[in-house]
């Protein structure tokens, strides 16, 4: 496994690298993401056994434009609206799969759908240019723990799970949201967020003037990725809307106020209580904790407003029991 900065020739080499059903981890706006050739259907499958992730789990196919994700899914008008307002950018959309879609029956989990993004990050936008091809890649990260918001957290990933074909990643720095993206159900008339993310439920519901529902879903039965019950989970145990903390707890606090006294080991995912700083630094900040050597963690109350959904849906995701 090797870390490489992402130059263009560097970029040049893992498009080529995808294009001959190899692995690679590259930089999105989000988190991170382990790409393959989403029409290869080898290379998809190596893939699930890198991340040990279930196969019934399907993944999202990243594409450089609109245009090449209207090739494989088709556009409603929610679908297009939504499109318009949020691509390039971290919203992933799930569309009916069009007669011919390339996209491997693996990767999409059997599903008559797929899902389907057009990342902002330019190194991912120059890798996907380069390899033309579509690239499924979820989280590059074993499957249910921390996503990865830098190369060096791929690494570490990847080299304690020892053994199997390891990835080139590329390295464009820390991910800007550390949120994946949020996944929309844009099959039908009246759109339904499948998995909460960097865009914010009320900004979609401002795009397209009235609410959106947010899916509960059967997590043995995911519709979309981040759908299961436990999912995105550090090594040690959380404990959630704490205000006080155990002797045995690192804290991992959320603004200014009222804050515990703590001898113990402390982040704080955003001082002044910026929730988009928040989303930025949640992921780091339990890959932190965990390397620190905690072995329980007791996380400060979040607003449950804006991008805090989305923190608070990772947070009890990562809490709940293996």
């Amino acid at each position: 496994m090797s870390i490489v900065k992402a130059s263009p020739e560097a970029i040049d080499a893992a498009a080529a690298a995808l294009r001959g059903g190899g692995l690679i981890a590259f930089p999105t706006e989000t988190v991170y993401g382990l790409g393959a050739d989403a029409g290869n259907a080898r290379a998809v499958a190596a893939l699930f056994e890198a991340k040990a992730r279930p196969r019934f789990n399907p993944l999202i196919v990243h594409v450089s434009t609109p245009e090449a994700a209207g090739v494989l899914g088709q556009l409603t008008e929610t679908g297009a609206a939504l499109a318009r307002a949020f691509w390039p950018g971290p919203l992933t959309l799930v569309l009916a799969r069009r007669p011919g879609c390339p996209v491997a029956d693996l990767a999409t989990a059997g599903l008559d759908t797929v899902a389907v993004r057009v990342p902002a990050h330019p190194v991912a936008q120059a890798l996907l240019q380069a390899a033309g091809v579509p690239v499924a890649a979820p989280s590059a990260n074993r499957s249910g723990h921390v996503s990865p918001t830098t190369a060096e957290h791929v690494a570490a990933d990847f080299a304690a799970a020892g053994g199997g074909p390891m990835p080139i990643i590329l390295d464009g720095g820390a991910s800007p949201h550390g949120l994946e993206s949020t996944v929309v159900d844009a099959t039908g008339a009246d759109p339904v967020v499948l998995r909460l993310g960097a865009v914010a439920r009320e900004d979609i519901a401002r795009v397209l003037g009235g609410p959106v529902a947010l899916a509960t879903g059967e997590a043995g039965k995911p519709a979309s990725p981040g759908m299961l019950a436990r999912h995105y989970a550090p090594a040690a145990r959380l404990r959630l809307e704490a205000t006080d903390v155990g002797e045995d707890e690192a804290l991992l606090a959320f603004g200014h106020a009222s804050i515990p006294a703590h001898p113990g080991i402390m982040l704080n995912l955003s001082w002044s209580g910026d929730l988009v700083e928040a989303a930025a630094n949640l992921f780091a900040a339990l890959r932190t904790l965990d390397a620190a050597g905690a072995k329980a963690i007791a996380v400060m109350p979040v607003p449950e407003q804006g991008l805090g959904e989305a923190i608070n849906d990772r947070l009890r995701r990562a809490a709940r029991p293996a």
